[in-house]
């Protein structure tokens, strides 16, 4: 199940809605898309809006452009259980598999229940989370579920002969057509339409028995406590039906917003042209169906009175935020929000990355014109955002706020540690970040106040001759040292007050240093909100300190909560008053709350009042939608529902939200170390033994040919690959030493037997990475092309072959050899390369496997050295030009020459995409570092 809300302006969205091609624009297609369209779908954008309007039919598109009409279809459960839906083998198969569950429940001793469908409920929900997951992001980067239903032809009609399977065809076909029985036609529908009705009959299966089988899971863990007392119970069962009951509205509320096609992540299959309005439950929570929508598990953990049903529901609830991390957040990024056209002021030259000579022959005017035309960094407005110092990653030990930080964190920790838990050392520590907590809040806020109505905190550093740039570092070292040491104290002082208890089934002990831990992970999940939405600028309050032309954008958790500090930005010190069970710690929770307050309402409030006036909206999204469900007599008293409203909403935000625990803080930055590390160290397969499928191929009938434009100068494979035994004898005396510039595009011709594998491919490869010259043991980490288009499901398999399967007659041979034989070409270029300096080499692999079959001649990747005593001065006697001239060619090779990002002269700024892809920087900072 699925939410997409995001990018919500004044609550509409063309999240759904795939943007028309102007009337200037080159089509796609000439004749394929004019010939898929309905009747009265047409090319005006207004006239379709009318039309839309007045007709209800959603019309839908495929990534080719075809459109067609989407039928109307229901949800699984009244499809499954509504009397008045057809049904169809699918159906039938599903309710049997739902049947078996219940009745295995009934059968089995109930000693066995619990640990069976404790089992059996992981099964399904490794199934959802893993399985479902694993196909949808196969889908979404290589399109591949729909690349195995044109390959394996299972949509083709059997009487043009080419459907293998005519029985599968015709229940497919029947099963389809039973549950869409008014605007569906198997045979007239897209492939991409197909393919996706298919999958959501393999969702309704596992979302079902993954239901199913929690709720008798927590049946057989059910139990009535012994030493409850009957309003405890009375209690515990209104809370859970509560909780079930709020769950299932959410559930209703989102499929009336988003209907089937984003219940079933029809996204990843096609999208529809058609205005949605989030309203409703998703204005209150960020992806309610995997936040809130889960409050029915603790819920039904309530009405059991179990541990194990609550372990097990935080487990699916963490799955489930794994699941949207990893799959549809990345999808979502890829599809609604691209990076916007790069515009350029002027027109291009025709050749616009030509060489750094020929864009500095105009002569020394036009490069004064060009260079007056640079947009110079508003330094006086606004910072650049460069060297963060939030997250591990932005973390500098040459920055003394950095080092500050780090010691006096190893210093906090070991005070702790060796200290001993007396009476005196727990006061002196709660006292400790007593201290801290005021000097943020209170000492800190003054000097914000100040800043704000004095500049008071610039003022001091212009005085003495420093810029506002200098005074924001400054502030921003010291607001970051004061943070993290105010939370370090108050951790030391939870930890000096805390000790295990005796029972932890006794005095709920158990239950809350549960609730307590997801406390904590909703702050943590609250910060990085935070700062996700204002980034540095506004985490350090960046708008005391500069002068801008500010517009607020309520997006992220903003677009839910105004002020999301009051409540949710403390609710880990709370936690932490659950964990400790300490008088003392609930009353330096107390103090840190009352005191956040203070500087919200005394400090930040008016500041923002006085910067954005009219901006600062009223109500956030959750306040909307509850004034929107009351009843409409208390309408009518707006006032009076406005003076409850803000005594309760405080209480509402938490209530809402802190179904929404997030993992650790670092969580993030460990999931990027660890793809980096996966990319920096590729796993190796080695095989063994050579496949059968080898016999009657013979390697003199492969070859590759290394071309490109060469670098010059020397090499280091001159003087030392001549007497390589890697080189035939006959090849050694003319062996010449080839190197390539850093980042050029390299072209690879081949050649094959006429009958050679489909799936054959060629691999780049630096020359020690693999010891055999018949086995390759190195993974090529993504550097590899294709020889034959559509061979392989994976989407850029074949991005960059130029040419395939050109027979050449066996006469043009110089081998001595008659048979003919077939050529191709490729470029590698882009991420297909080695973004480093070496010795690298192609190889022709069979058939989709590592055997090679063919070896380029070795070659060299450099990065062209830069002398200053051979570089030419120009007539001001400076060497600027010449720098700027090697560099150009340096990064528009390091940007992949690209011309959506890479810059065509020295003064033109870079591509908005650049900003998306750490990738481009580290190139550019390695070959400049080479140079």
């Amino acid at each position: 199940m699925d939410s997409h809300a995001l990018d919500i302006v004044d609550g509409k969205s063309t999240l759904r809605q795939r943007q028309f091609q102007s009337d200037d624009a080159t089509p796609q297609t000439d004749k394929t898309e004019e010939s898929s369209r309905p009747l009265d779908y047409k090319d005006n954008p207004e006239e379709n809006r009318k039309d839309l309007i007045e007709d209800p039919k959603t019309f839908g598109r495929t990534p080719d452009g075809t459109a067609f009409l989407v039928p109307q279809t229901h949800d699984m459960v009244s499809q499954l259980l509504s009397p008045s839906q057809p049904k169809n083998l699918s159906d039938i198969l599903v309710l049997a598999i739902l049947g078996l569950l219940i009745l295995l429940f009934l059968v089995l001793p109930s000693s066995a229940r619990k640990p069976v469908f404790a089992m059996v409920f992981l099964f399904w929900r490794a199934c959802y989370n893993g399985g479902i997951g694993y196909l949808l992001h196969i889908q979404s980067y290589h399109r591949r579920l729909v690349r195995w239903a044109k390959r394996s032809q299972i949509f083709e009609d059997p009487a043009a002969g080419q459907n293998p399977h005519p029985r599968l065809y015709d229940l497919i076909k029947r099963e389809l057509e039973t549950k869409i029985p008014k605007d569906y036609k198997f045979d007239e529908a897209p492939i991409e339409y197909n393919t996706w009705l298919v999958f959501r009959r393999l969702v309704d299966l596992i979302l079902m028995c993954d239901f199913v089988s929690y709720c008798l899971f927590a049946v057989a863990c059910g139990k009535q406590p012994s030493q409850e007392n009957l309003l405890i119970t009375l209690t515990r069962w209104a809370a859970g039906l509560a909780l079930v009951g709020f769950n299932v509205w959410v559930k209703l509320d989102a499929h009336r917003v988003v209907k089937d096609f984003a219940w079933y992540w029809g996204d990843f299959f096609y999208l529809i042209d058609q205005e949605l309005t989030f309203d409703g439950v998703f204005e209150m929570a960020p992806h309610p169906m995997y936040s809130v929508g889960y409050a029915g598990y603790y819920g039904i953990s309530l009405m059991a009175a179990s541990y194990s049903v609550l372990f097990t529901s935080l487990l699916a609830h963490a799955a489930q935020f794994a699941f949207l991390y990893f799959v549809e957040d990345p999808h979502i990024e890829k599809t609604y929000n691209p990076p916007p056209t790069r515009t350029r002021p002027t027109t291009p030259p025709h050749d616009q990355f030509g060489s750094a000579e020929e864009d500095n022959d105009d002569g020394e005017d036009d490069q004064k014109s060009h260079t007056s035309e640079v947009t110079q960094p508003p330094t006086d407005l606004q910072p650049w955002p460069v060297h963060d110092l939030i997250g591990l990653r932005s973390t500098d030990l040459r920055r003394v706020t950095d080092v500050a930080v780090i010691l006096l964190q190893l210093y906090m920790l070991t005070i702790t540690v060796s200290t001993p838990s007396t009476p005196f050392y727990q006061a002196l520590f709660v006292l400790h970040a007593f201290a801290w907590r005021l000097w943020l809040s209170v000492g800190l806020g003054w000097v914000l106040y100040r800043q704000s109505h004095l500049k008071a905190w610039t003022r001091h550093f212009v005085k003495y001759g420093e810029s506002t740039g200098e005074a924001w570092r400054q502030w921003k070292g010291v607001y970051h040292l004061t943070l993290t040491m105010c939370y370090a104290s108050f951790l030391a002082a939870s930890f000096k007050m805390y000790s295990f208890p005796d029972d932890w089934r006794s005095n709920m002990a158990l239950l809350k240093h549960v609730v307590g831990l997801m406390l904590v992970a909703l702050q943590v999940w609250t910060a990085v909100s935070i700062y996700t939405s204002l980034g540095e600028f506004g985490w350090f309050f960046g708008d005391f300190f500069f002068d801008t032309s500010p517009k607020l954008t309520f997006g992220g958790i903003y677009r839910y909560l105004n002020n999301p500090e009051r409540v949710l930005g403390l609710a880990g010190v709370w936690g932490a008053v659950l964990i400790t069970r300490s008088s003392a710690i609930f009353a330096l929770a107390l103090f840190s709350h009352v005191v956040t307050l203070w500087f919200i309402d005394y400090i930040e409030r008016p500041h923002m009042q006085k910067l954005y006036g009219q901006q600062l909206r009223r109500e956030a999204g959750l306040v909307r939608s509850l004034k929107r469900s009351l009843p409409p007599p208390l309408q009518q008293f707006q006032g009076r529902v406005d003076r409850v409203l803000g005594e309760t909403v405080d209480f509402v935000e938490d209530f809402i939200d802190s179904a929404r625990p997030k993992f650790a803080a670092g969580v993030e930055l460990l999931v990027k170390d660890t793809k980096t590390l996966f990319q920096k160290h590729p796993a190796r397969l080695i095989l063994t033994r050579l496949p059968p499928d080898l016999a009657g191929f013979d390697p003199r009938d492969y070859s590759l040919e290394v071309s490109g434009t060469a670098l010059d100068g020397p090499s280091k494979l001159d003087g030392k690959m001549q007497d390589s035994q890697s080189i035939p004898l006959e090849r050694r005396s003319g062996f010449a030493a080839l190197t390539f510039e850093y980042g050029i595009p390299i072209k690879v011709a081949w050649t094959a037997p006429l009958r050679h594998g489909a799936r054959d491919w060629v691999g780049l490869y630096k020359v020690a990475s693999n010891y055999s010259r018949q086995l390759t043991g190195a993974s090529s980490a993504g550097r590899w092309i294709g020889t034959n288009e559509g061979a392989y499901d994976v989407a850029g398999a074949t991005d960059g072959l130029v040419a395939s399967n050109v027979r050449v007659s066996g006469a043009e041979r110089k081998d001595g050899r008659e048979r003919d034989y077939v050529r191709g070409e490729m470029v590698f270029a882009g991420d297909k390369l080695w973004w480093t300096q070496g010795v690298f080499e192609f190889r022709y692999h069979h058939d989709g496997k590592y055997c090679v079959m063919a070896i380029s001649r070795p070659f060299e990747i450099r990065v062209p050295r830069f002398d200053v005593d051979d570089v030419e001065l120009d007539s001001e006697g400076r060497i600027t030009g010449a720098v700027e001239k090697a560099l150009l060619s340096l990064v528009q090779n390091c940007l992949n020459r690209n011309p959506e990002i890479a810059p065509a002269t020295v003064d033109e700024a870079y591509g908005s995409l650049i900003e998306r892809n750490g990738q481009y920087a580290k190139r550019i900072v390695y070959a400049v570092h080479q140079m």
